[in-house]
C-alpha cells in the first residue's frame, strides 16, 4: 500500500496544473509517495490515482454547521479537577458556562467539554462522576447559546447524557476503542464523530511509546476506524480525524506527525489538531508553566493551517483567533 503526502503551497503564483487541496486556497503540484520499507519518492500530482486525487481535492462537508473551508477554533472547557493546565478552574456550572460564552465571544466556533482528564498518568473517572461534571454544563451553555458543543468522552453513557443536554459532536480520545457501545450510539444519534489516535491508556501511554513508522501507523489506525464507523452507520462525511499529538508519542513522534500533517487529507476527512499547552511545547519552548505556552501553541497551530488543518483545539481562544485573522490577512 502506498501513501500520498501532498507538498502543500499557497500564494498567487499558482502554476498551471496545480491541484487545489480540499477545494481551498492551498494547492500542490507534487506528492511524496511513502511505502513501508522503501525510501520516499516524488510524483507529479497529475499522476495520482483517481481515488486518491478525489480524497485530496474534494471539498469537505460542513461539520456541526461549520464551514470546512475556513479554520475553526475549538475552545477547550475542562470541567475536571486534574487536567494538566486548567484543572479545577471550572468546577462550578455557572463559572464553566461563563467561560464557554466568553470563548464564543472571543471567536470560538465550537466548545469541547470534557469531564475526564486524559493527561499522561490520569486515572479512569467513573461514568456517574463524568456525567455529573459535564451534562449540567452542556445544558447551561445550550440554554444561552446555539454554539456547537462536542463532548470529550470515551464512554457511551456519558455521550447519551451529553446529547440529551445539547451536545452535537462525539470526540473520543481513544478513537472508539475504549467502549464498544460508543460508536453505535454515535451512529444512532446521527452526530459527527472525531476519531483520535492514542497509543495506550492515559495512565501508561507515555511510559514507552514505540512504532514501526509513527506516521503510517497512525494513518492506518485512523483509516481502520473510519471504515469501522462507516460500516455501522456513521456518515463518512461527518467524521473528523485527530492524529493525537502527545497521546502515546515521544517528542520526535510528535514532530514527525506535525511535519507531515498533509498526509492525513488522504483519508478524506477534516483534520483536528490539539496541541494547546502540551508538554512538547514546554520542552521546545523552554516554558515549564503550561498556562504560559500560548505563543508556542499558536505557532504550531499556524504551521498546521499551512497544511490545510481545519480545526484547532485550544485553551487560549482570543489569542489564537487574533493570530489566525492576521495569518489569513497576510496570506
Amino acid at each position: 500500500m502506498s501513501y500520498y503526502r501532498p507538498l502543500v503551497q499557497h500564494g498567487e503564483n499558482r502554476p498551471e496544473g496545480a491541484l487545489s487541496l480540499i477545494s481551498g486556497a492551498l494547492w500542490f503540484t507534487q506528492v511524496e509517495v511513502l511505502d513501508r520499507g522503501a525510501p520516499p519518492r516524488l510524483m507529479p500530482a497529475g499522476l495520482l490515482p483517481e481515488d486518491v486525487r478525489h480524497r485530496l481535492t474534494a471539498r469537505r462537508a460542513t461539520i456541526a454547521g461549520l464551514d470546512m473551508t475556513q479554520p475553526q477554533i475549538m475552545g477547550i472547557l475542562n470541567v475536571t479537577p486534574d487536567s494538566f493546565s486548567d484543572g479545577g478552574q471550572h468546577d462550578e456550572v455557572g463559572t464553566a458556562c461563563a467561560v464557554a460564552l466568553q470563548m464564543v465571544a472571543d471567536g470560538a466556533s465550537i466548545i469541547d467539554v470534557g469531564g475526564e482528564s486524559t493527561r499522561p498518568g490520569a486515572v479512569l473517572v467513573p461514568e456517574e462522576e463524568e456525567i455529573r461534571r459535564t451534562a449540567p454544563v452542556i445544558a447551561a451553555i445550550r440554554a444561552k447559546s446555539q454554539v456547537p458543543i462536542s463532548i470529550d468522552t470515551r464512554k457511551a453513557v456519558v455521550l447519551a447524557e451529553a446529547l440529551e443536554a445539547g451536545a452535537s459532536l462525539t470526540n473520543d480520545v481513544s478513537g472508539f476503542t475504549f467502549d464498544p457501545a460508543l460508536a453505535p450510539l454515535t451512529a444512532q444519534a446521527g452526530v459527527p464523530a472525531c476519531i483520535m489516535h492514542a497509543q495506550g491508556d492515559p495512565a501508561t501511554m507515555q511510559d514507552s511509546p514505540t512504532y514501526d513508522n509513527v506516521l503510517l501507523d497512525v494513518y492506518d489506525f485512523l483509516k481502520a476506524q473510519i471504515d469501522r464507523l462507516e460500516d455501522i452507520g456513521v456518515v463518512r462525511e461527518q467524521i473528523v480525524i485527530d492524529p493525537g499529538i502527545g497521546f502515546g508519542k515521544t517528542l520526535e513522534h510528535n514532530l514527525t506527525l506535525l511535519r507531515n500533517l498533509s498526509l492525513f487529507h488522504g483519508l478524506g476527512c477534516p483534520i483536528l489538531l490539539g496541541v494547546s499547552r502540551k508538554g512538547f511545547i514546554g520542552k521546545l519552548g523552554h516554558e515549564p508553566d503550561a498556562a504560559a505556552r500560548a505563543p508556542g501553541s499558536i505557532a504550531v497551530g499556524l504551521a498546521a493551517l499551512t497544511q490545510g488543518v481545519q480545526f484547532l483545539r485550544v485553551h487560549d481562544v482570543a489569542e489564537t483567533v487574533q493570530a489566525v485573522r492576521l495569518w489569513q490577512a497576510v496570506r
